[in-house]
């Protein structure tokens, strides 16, 4: 399934791997050996989290985070 969500993806020298994470939903993160293992098993990590929410009748959260340099962008 494709998300609507932002993902960070980045190399992580503590844990020597890459790590994806989700701003917009708590606590989801996910890593691997390369960006897109990381990638696509944050893909998973989010249908996971997102599954819960519903179990739970709660909504999905809006994705609202933006980088800085969006902004930055706009602001130019």
């Amino acid at each position: 399934m494709v998300h609507r969500y932002h993902i960070n993806l980045f190399w992580s020298e503590a844990d020597a791997c890459w790590i994806a994470d989700v701003p917009d939903l708590t606590h989801c993160s996910a890593h691997g050996p390369t960006p897109e293992a990381a990638l696509r098993e944050v893909e998973t990590a989010i249908d996971a989290w997102l599954s819960v929410q519903a179990e739970l009748g709660r909504p999905a959260p809006a994705a609202r985070y933006r980088p800085a340099i969006y902004a930055a962008r706009d602001a130019a």
